[in-house]
């Protein structure tokens, strides 16, 4: 039993640690998918799109706070268990 908790405990990070940095990497993901687009349909015709609140407000605020959740996870010190 001991063995288990010191092999157990060699790893950096946790199962925890691992969930939230999937969930960064969604959030991450998400940003780059709403910053995608905006292009014209003719190719010599300027589209006003690529300003719009979304791609330049909400997606790049997104990856950012993606990244910093990254940050935080693996920052995260594990819970101690007796």
């Amino acid at each position: 039993m001991k063995e288990q908790q010191t092999a157990h405990r060699n790893f950096a990070l946790t199962k925890e640690n691992y969930k939230l940095l999937a969930i960064g990497f969604v959030v991450v993901i998400i940003g780059l998918i709403l910053m995608s687009g905006g292009g014209s349909t003719e190719e010599y015709r300027f589209s006003e799109e690529i300003y719009s609140f979304r791609r330049t407000t909400l997606a790049p605020i997104l990856v950012l706070a993606g990244f910093v959740f990254e940050i935080y996870a693996i920052m995260k010190k594990p819970k101690i268990e007796d």
